[in-house]
């Protein structure tokens, strides 16, 4: 642990916090509370960043030579097109990423301080040197601060120690240096969260300084690349060997049958231009973005983008029922001794330890805090054994005041499982009785009828203690049974409609819930499911992560779970090829949540769920997940359909572009018309990030496969290919076509087929009935258009092309026509070998 040197709070207020004034004039001096602060590059640096772009350097190299050579109209021509397809990329790159840093913001972290003597919620960045803060159960710490007071407060230092184990912090008469770091007493630093208590510390460094700043560019490691990320890459590996080799092939050959070495140079180039879909890091960028914009309307928050095409790959979804399936509106039903009669005092036990507990409140706790009881005021807190999932309960030790003197009793309140076990004695009609086995057994079959009726019950039990210098979990024996409270948690209404929607698209639902099992099932057959699947929490102890992948696919409902089971049970899932998403609310699900393919939270968790989580659900409910995931899986199909497009007609007009240049006594086409005709190519698929995507597409996962681009570009390219020979065959055999006339007739046509061809390929059913977007019929048709207007405008000479014969625009009619019922038909065969 690095020594940290503390700056100088000596004009601070030791007891207040800062003003407005004080806390700009720290923030100016300290900079933002970011542990690795990225470099940020303004607008201009970020234009000038796209033209490192290796296919762009090459195009500038060529511009330039030509430039030298006299070729000034070829020059800024090619520089021309650079500059604009350069503003595009830069343009709706910029515009997506400014409303993915909208939508984030609206999820960033916040810290409890106090500003202008008045507590308020502020963004974790604006914490600076000197603030007070205000800690609590689920927040995370949100800088290296010294406890002033303290109360309960237990802190998980993880990030820092690797210790597994929550750790007790306390406030000290004289304060720890900062150098002792996470071993100090009175010391919380940014990076670790507080498993329960409550506290108010004064912070000491912010940002970089941090002892987690100091650590932060290890830990904040490129993460594991996804499942699109991987595609993406493989795609790019593919196109780039195919580039290599076919213009390293062409320029030997044109240069062995001496060709022009410079014009073999520059037509290499264009061709590797035409070949390379440059415009992809745009139109995924931007495609995401639009999915995130979209997502937040249907009230989910993206964190990170890549998790958009995660979201819409899922094919298991693992939740806890209460929120996402039940209203998590707890309402207290029934109150009962051990006998199972109406009783008072399981409330007044049950009120009193939740009361005076320092963790994370629970709904349950919270229904019961608003029952109205009596006496509570005859008691005081004087110590608590936190609850853990593997206990399952919380005890809270209360002094009772009254006339006859005071005593100290210690109240657990719990899994009535696990409190049964620790009781020997129980209350029935106001007396205390032994917990022989008959009365074990009817307090054990009193809480599984309720149970089973679909009431979440908690036991509550007590008994007399003498003060000790501190309890421990070992107190907790030799319990009297006070009772049981019964609650009620409702179904939501759309969450039976929402888990079939779920299924019907592909995606299955697996409960994992710390619940009874009887409640779980309950819960199930209000779905309509009778008769799950159901592994308790005690048999995976005993199954290895070998076998529990194959009985984590058989198994529907998981009960009785602790949160290191969830943790296992969605590895095992993902090691059987599943992407799995993960909804979690509470402080133990932040490792479920890394560990899922799409960690989802919801805007009420506590801030370490909602920081480990790539969605923040604004609503709760399977409803507004399974919007999430339709969204996810459009910005898929969307990006999809511009990688079929590149590696398919475009690559078949480039492949018979460099075969005719072997060939023809002249180039097929001109350098500067391959970038003209690639440029405007790539212009009209702009807009592929607003097109509609057919249902068909949106019911089942969207996995990532490249074997489907591959078998595009080796079926569809060849296609494109036969017609453009054809092309060939009838400008030189029909219409004799001069070298003007054969560049300008093929320049027309591959342009015309090559773009026309998006309003089959963007479907996988049939074209004619499946509605493109608006925009994206606008820009295909104006681009071609713009391709056979070309030649009878005023810079037609300029760009090499003359007018075209009107029998030239029959047979482009009849080439366009048949050429896309071709690739209709070759497209067909290609998704049904596809589909599984």
């Amino acid at each position: 642990m690095p020594i940290l040197a503390e700056p100088d709070l000596t004009k601070a207020p030791q007891e207040e916090g800062l003003t407005a004034h004080q806390a700009e004039e720290r923030l100016a001096q300290y900079g933002p509370n970011d542990p690795s602060p990225r470099v940020s590059r303004s607008e201009f640096l970020e234009f000038l960043h796209l033209f490192f772009n290796p296919l762009i350097v090459i195009l500038l190299i060529a511009s330039t030579v030509a430039a030298f050579l006299g070729e000034l109209l070829n020059a800024g021509l090619i520089f021309g097109m650079v500059l604009v397809g350069v503003g595009i990329n830069f343009v709706q790159t910029y515009r997506s990423k400014r409303a993915v840093e909208l939508l984030r913001a609206r999820v960033a972290p916040t810290a409890t301080v106090l500003r202008d003597a008045a507590w308020q919620e502020i963004h974790r960045s604006e914490i600076v040197p000197g603030d007070l803060v205000r800690l609590s159960a689920g927040d995370l710490v949100p800088a290296d601060a010294r406890l002033l007071v303290a109360r309960d407060l237990f802190v998980q230092q993880a990030a820092l120690t690797g210790e597994s184990m929550p750790v007790d912090k306390e406030a000290l008469p004289r304060p720890s240096d900062l150098s002792a770091g996470p071993a100090a007493p009175d010391l919380v630093f940014l990076g670790t969260s507080v498993v329960s208590g409550t506290a108010l510390a004064r912070v000491l460094v912010t940002g970089p300084r941090t002892a987690f700043g100091s650590i932060a560019e290890r830990l904040a490691m490129r993460p594991e690349e996804t499942e699109f990320e991987r595609g993406l890459r493989l795609f790019g590996l593919l196109i780039m060997r195919t580039v290599f080799f076919l213009v390293l092939f062409i320029l030997v050959l044109r240069v062995a049958l001496h060709k022009d070495a410079l014009e073999s140079l520059i037509f290499a180039v264009a061709l590797a231009v035409g070949l390379t879909p440059e415009f992809l890091p745009m139109i995924t960028s931007v495609t995401l973005a639009k999915g995130a914009v979209r997502m937040a309307q249907v009230k989910v928050i993206v964190k990170h983008l890549s998790a958009i095409q995660n979201l819409g790959s899922i094919d298991v979804l693992c939740s806890d029922k209460t929120g996402t399936l039940t209203r998590g509106e707890m309402s207290l039903e029934k109150i009962l001794d051990a006998a199972g009669q109406p009783a008072e005092r399981p409330l007044l036990l049950a009120y009193l330890n939740s009361k005076f507990e320092t963790g994370i409140r629970s709904p349950l706790d919270a229904t019961i805090l608003q029952a109205q009881v009596s006496h509570a005021e005859e008691y005081s807190k004087r110590d608590e054994i936190p609850f853990d999932f593997e206990r399952r309960r919380l005890s809270i030790v209360v002094d009772q005041k009254s006339a006859a003197g005071s005593r100290h009793l210690l109240i657990t309140k719990g899994a009535p499982e696990g409190i049964l076990t620790l009781c020997v004695a129980c209350e029935m009609d106001a007396q205390r009785v032994p917990m022989d086995q008959a009365a074990h057994q009817r307090c054990a079959q009193l809480y599984q009828t309720l149970c089973a009726d679909g009431f979440r019950v908690l036991a509550v039990a007590w008994r007399e203690v003498q003060l000790t210098d501190g309890l421990s979990v070992q107190d907790e024996r030799e319990l009297t049974l006070a009772g049981f409270l019964a609650f009620s948690d409702p179904l939501r209404e759309d969450a039976a409609l929402a888990q079939q929607a779920l299924v019907r698209d592909g995606v299955q639902l697996k409960i994992l819930t710390g619940d009874n099992e009887l409640v779980a099932r309950h819960i199930c057959q209000q779905l309509g499911v009778t008769d799950p699947p159901t592994v308790l929490g005690e048999e995976l102890e005993h199954t290895s992560d070998a076998a529990l992948g194959h009985v984590a696919e058989q198994t529907m409902l998981f009960a009785r779970i602790s949160p290191m089971q969830k943790h296992r049970v969605i590895l095992a899932l993902k090691h059987r090829s599943h992407v799995v998403g993960y909804i979690g609310d509470g402080i133990n699900d932040a490792p479920s949540l890394h560990a899922a393919d799409v960690g989802i939270s919801v805007s009420t968790a506590v801030d370490i769920a909602r920081d480990a989580a790539d969605l923040i659900l604004v609503e709760p409910g399977l409803n507004v997940l399974h919007g999430g995931i339709i969204e996810g899986r459009k910005a898929s199909a969307n990006v999809l359909k511009y990688l079929l497009m590149g590696t398919s007609s475009n690559f078949g007009n480039m492949f018979s572009m460099a075969a005719a240049s072997l060939f023809l006594p002249f180039l097929p086409m001109l350098p500067l018309q391959i970038l003209l005709n690639n440029f405007l190519y790539d212009l009209a698929q702009v807009t592929i990030p607003t097109d509609n995507v057919e249902d068909q597409q949106l019911r089942s996962p969207q996995r990532w496969d490249l074997r489907l681009i591959r078998n595009f570009m080796l079926a569809i390219g060849p296609v494109s290919s036969l017609y453009d020979f054809l092309t060939f065959y009838v400008l030189l055999a029909v219409f004799h076509a001069s070298e003007p006339l054969f560049h300008t007739g093929w320049f027309v046509e591959s342009l015309a087929t090559q773009t026309l061809v998006l309003f089959v390929i963007r479907t996988m059913g049939h074209p004619l009935r499946s509605r493109p977007s608006r925009p994206l019929t606008v820009t295909t048709l104006l681009i071609v258009l713009i391709g056979v207007f070309l030649p009878f405008s005023p810079a037609a000479h300029i760009l090499g092309f003359t007018a075209l014969p009107a029998k030239y625009f029959a047979f482009l009619i009849f080439a366009a026509v048949t050429y896309l019922v071709l690739v209709e038909l070759v497209k067909r065969r290609l998704f049904a070998a596809h589909r599984p």
